[in-house]
């Protein structure tokens, strides 16, 4: 059996250490933060805060880190030799990124592949997270057994730089749903209609989406605690997409502006509060 590394304790890399440890695969967690380690260490779960124990242990390297930056810090800062050693990078970096790390963890001596989720700490803990795979046929068929604890169906979608690219894609459209439903809940505050009548007829229409009661609550209580996807994620995850984008020929101004929102939410305060609070950047 595959020993497994889980590099990078945030909210979702935690609940992936643990559906690892449950199905009884050896694994490890690995975080730069101690604190972040101490709910594994109180259910017996191994963790480390160096990294070159995490790669000793481990043959395959799971990266949940929070950006490619950090990636490089942990991983590439020193001559670490990854020789028979898999990574698989399932966080949310830009497609580029994504290939360079194809380039370096081979010059290394390993084998790279892709598999960022869509959706959050609920689906990571019950395994039904939507995993979208950048490999060769042959790394899916080798890893797709790993990744089914985390989804009952990773999807293989290409080459390395696929699948990052699919998930910038979605997100941005996390972005775009939720400026808009917080738009017209903000404006119809203001003209006084009954939020209830709005609700019902949009979840009749097909405008409606799930996300937006998922989101109805947060926004009307505006209690932005506990999240599962913080405003700050959401920014890095917009601001990606519009990099990947400049050289594609795409008009992205409505982007921009949801951008501007985001940013204007994360100056009031609620960098760290989960994403619906990109209301208070459409609010004066």
């Amino acid at each position: 059996m595959n020993k497994i590394a889980v590099l990078g304790m945030g909210l979702m890399g935690n609940p992936m250490t643990l559906r690892l440890a449950k199905a009884n695969i050896p694994v490890i967690a690995y975080n730069r933060t101690p604190a972040k380690l101490e709910p594994l260490k109180e259910v017996s779960v191994p963790v480390t805060t160096n990294i070159q124990e995490a790669l000793e242990f481990a043959d395959c390297l799971i990266l949940m880190l929070a950006d490619f930056r950090a990636i490089q810090e942990v991983i590439f800062s020193s001559d670490a030799d990854l020789t028979g050693k898999t990574i698989i990078q399932m966080g949310t970096i830009a497609p580029d990124e994504s290939k360079k790390l194809l380039v370096e963890v081979e010059t290394r001596g390993g084998e790279y592949l892709e598999a960022p989720v869509l959706g959050s700490i609920p689906e990571a803990k019950t395994g039904e997270l939507l995993v979208m795979v950048g490999a060769t046929s042959s790394q899916f068929a080798k890893w797709e057994g790993l990744l089914k604890n985390y989804s009952p169906n990773p999807l293989l979608i290409g080459e390395v730089g696929k699948a990052s690219a699919l998930k910038l894609a979605l997100n941005q459209m996390i972005a775009g749903l939720t400026a808009t439903f917080a738009l017209s809940l903000s404006f119809l505050q203001q003209q006084e209609v009954n939020i209830d009548i709005f609700m019902d007829i949009l979840r009749s229409s097909a405008l409606y989406a799930p996300t937006f009661d998922k989101k109805l609550s947060r926004m009307l209580d505006r209690n932005y605690d506990n999240p599962n996807f913080p405003t700050k994620h959401l920014e890095k995850d917009i601001n990606l997409f519009l990099a990947s984008s400049q050289n594609l020929g795409l008009n992205t101004e409505g982007l921009d502006g949801i951008s501007s929102i985001v940013l204007s939410a994360i100056k009031k305060g609620f960098a760290d509060g989960d994403y619906s609070a990109l209301i208070e950047g459409i609010k004066n």
